[in-house]
């Protein structure tokens, strides 16, 4: 598993333009922020270095840009563990054959509700959140292996090739 803090930033029509903030899914506490906004520059010219900065750091942010002296680094989200089991739940219930998915999880003042998913994004990645290298690669790993195996076995029966859930 993966965590990522996303601080909106003022005047942002998306979550696109955000400060990403790790966070430790052990114990819940925010890390160093970065952002990703240079991900969603559209057209040929953002691809100039005037126009598009296409790295991005870990670390660079501890408190928000857009707050002066309000500090995240260090402030622990509540109750990680009851929002990981909530995203790893509703994982296995709707999508079990989707191996990664990207949880938007909303964290409210709302007694009721102090935790709502927001939505499922079918195509994400870790926006620099910390996870489990070995693992994520073992996996890859052995997908396409599973993959080269069944081209392999619908090439030598003269097969066409379709991929089914694996």
């Amino acid at each position: 598993l993966s965590c990522v803090f996303r601080a909106g930033r003022k005047n942002a029509a998306t979550d696109h333009d955000s400060i990403l903030f790790n966070v430790d899914v052990t114990t819940g506490k925010i890390k160093g922020g970065t952002t990703n906004a240079h991900w969603y520059k559209l057209g040929l010219h953002n691809i100039l270095p005037t126009h598009c900065n296409w790295r991005s750091f870990h670390g660079e942010y501890q408190s928000h840009p857009d707050v002066p002296g309000l500090d995240v680094t260090g402030k622990v989200i509540p109750d990680i563990k009851g929002m990981l089991q909530l995203v790893e739940d509703s994982h296995l219930k709707l999508c079990p054959d989707v191996p990664f998915v990207g949880w938007d999880v909303v964290l409210s003042a709302d007694p009721k509700v102090p935790v709502c998913l927001l939505e499922v994004n079918l195509s994400c990645n870790f926006f620099r959140g910390d996870f489990d290298k070995e693992i994520y690669l073992d996996f890859i790993d052995d997908s396409l292996a599973k993959l080269q195996d069944l081209r392999l076995t619908a090439d030598s029966d003269k097969k066409k090739f379709k991929i089914k859930a694996m």
